[in-house]
């Protein structure tokens, strides 16, 4: 199952709805594309809805880290929206739950962008 992503815009933020698993090779690629386009368009508030993701193996979160790290560079934020239970968890044990800002509710996550 490949990763499928679909891009919209609530008030200055722009959410990235992700579907499916986040792992080694196309869906790490594409992942890393959407991001790194969208900052080439100038979009420095970026929210990730991972309520769809199924899995995220270590290539998908360094994705992830590379992600925030390029937004927190350029003055950016990426902030993460509906994680699975076992997607929590694989932060949880990572120590990247306190890296990131987690939101379980979108209107408060696109509220944090403020």
């Amino acid at each position: 199952m490949s990763l499928k992503t679909a891009n919209r815009q609530v008030d200055s933020v722009t959410i990235v709805d992700l579907n499916g698993r986040i792992v080694l090779g196309e869906a790490t690629t594409a992942l890393r594309e959407i991001l790194q386009n969208l900052v080439s368009q100038g979009q420095k508030k970026i929210l990730l809805n991972l309520a769809d993701v199924s899995y995220i193996d270590s290539s998908g979160l360094g994705a992830l880290v590379s992600g925030y790290t390029t937004l927190t560079g350029q003055a950016g934020q990426l902030k993460l929206l509906n994680l699975t239970k076992k997607v929590q968890d694989l932060l949880q044990i990572t120590k990247l739950l306190t890296v990131f800002e987690v939101f379980t509710d979108e209107s408060s996550a696109v509220r944090s962008f403020q």
